[in-house]
């Protein structure tokens, strides 16, 4: 992994690597070219060789584009692979555990739903928080009730962490959970099951980008 801390923008997090419509190296490059400014690699779906084999190639893609490229619940792959960092959820290891297999320079982003698992999270050394799921969805079985944007403002001002919102967004209601203070959107399906990856991500980060504008005016 990375020894100098990454600068993140989590304006746009792409979380790719499922199944899907396109391949998805590829699909991956497309979303970051299209304007993604984070990478997830979420290769659940595979045999673990080949979750590892797939890694490599889209940390190369993301390494090629500039983007970080985070690792999904796998803390081996993320080590393997020097991704950028690692995202857990609430039914992995402990965040503290996972801290010290990682140490103090890569990522670490932990996905929460209520104001008590932030602020579990932020003491046992998370990055940043994946929160949700927001609206309802369908790309994530498990995810669990939509919290709405009630629930996500509520873990959002119970932390001093970076907030990605999760779960149903889209081009149209990704400038409400950034109006609520989510310092930006993970997205599967607004990208990943387009028919064009790179226009969906341009046509999205337009949308964030135009609504973080109209707030800084305001």
């Amino acid at each position: 992994m990375s020894q100098q801390r990454q600068i993140m923008d989590y304006r746009l997090y792409a979380i790719g690597g499922g199944p899907g419509p396109h391949d998805p190296v590829a699909a991956l490059e497309a979303a970051l070219r299209g304007g993604a400014t984070l990478a997830q690699w979420r290769p659940k779906h595979l045999p673990a060789r080949q979750q590892y084999e797939t890694a490599v190639q889209a940390l190369s893609v993301a390494r090629r584009l500039g983007v970080p490229l985070i690792i999904d619940d796998r803390v081996d792959l993320a080590l393997a692979v020097g991704a950028d960092g690692v995202h857990i959820g609430q039914q992995d290891l402990p965040v503290a555990a996972v801290r010290r297999l990682l140490g103090p320079v890569p990522i670490l982003g932990v996905s929460a739903s209520t104001p008590a698992e932030a602020r579990e999270a932020e003491e046992a050394g998370a990055d940043y928080l994946g929160v949700g799921p927001v609206f309802p969805t369908s790309s994530k079985a498990d995810a669990g009730e939509a919290i709405g944007l009630e629930g996500l403002r509520a873990v959002i001002e119970a932390t001093r962490l970076p907030v990605v919102a999760i779960g149903g967004i889209t081009r149209e209601n990704a400038p409400l959970v950034l109006a609520a203070g989510a310092a930006g959107v993970a997205v599967i399906s607004a990208l990943f099951n387009q028919p064009d990856v790179a226009e969906a991500a341009a046509r999205l980060r337009q949308a964030i980008d135009e609504a973080m504008a109209a707030q800084t005016r305001g």
